[in-house]
């Protein structure tokens, strides 16, 4: 009875993000707007650690883990993923958990349904620019930074900087020795 009953506690959060937290305004407008989205999707999520920004209009998976700090940028779409601690994401990032399947030649592309999903990971301490698109099972590195508009297809190293479509890395962000 217990697990029917936060199954649906978890939906009905679900719902009131959906119709009602995606539309609040931005968090640079609105700080209450920020700590509702938070409350309502902090309740559905798998799980969200503390200082969560959900955007306006970020897309927000049931499957998602995201971190301490983190945030998920305006109109953002993510899926069942990992985002670890302190990640900025900027506006219209868009994470894809599987493709359209396209090996057979005998039958339309439309009919041949999707790829498995691959869960994406992205680590801590990680700046995701603006338009990023990260394709299925993609890790992201700890101390990277995804430059905006790229198109990651590839693994990240970490303290890597990477651009371009298909993203390259750029350069290696210099490490401190303490």
């Amino acid at each position: 009875m217990g697990s029917l009953f936060i199954r649906i506690r978890k939906k009905l959060f679900r719902v009131l993000y959906q119709r009602i937290g995606v539309h609040l305004p931005s968090s640079v407008n609105s700080k209450a707007s920020q700590k509702i989205r938070y409350w309502m999707a902090s309740r559905f999520v798998e799980s969200c650690g503390s200082n969560v920004n959900f955007e306006h209009g970020a897309r927000i998976d049931s499957d998602l883990r995201i971190g301490n700090n983190s945030g998920v940028g305006i109109n953002c779409v993510t899926v069942a993923m990992t985002i670890g601690d302190n990640v900025m994401m900027g506006p219209e990032c868009v994470f894809l958990p599987h493709n359209h399947r396209f090996d057979r030649t005998d039958i339309p592309m439309i009919q041949q349904g999707f790829t498995e999903d691959k869960p994406i990971h992205i680590g801590s301490d990680v700046w995701i620019g603006t338009r990023v698109i990260v394709m299925p099972g993609v890790r992201i590195g700890d101390h990277s930074v995804i430059g905006a508009g790229a198109v990651v297809t590839k693994d990240v190293p970490d303290w890597a900087v990477v651009g371009g479509c298909p993203a390259r890395v750029l350069k290696m962000r210099q490490q401190e020795s303490h």
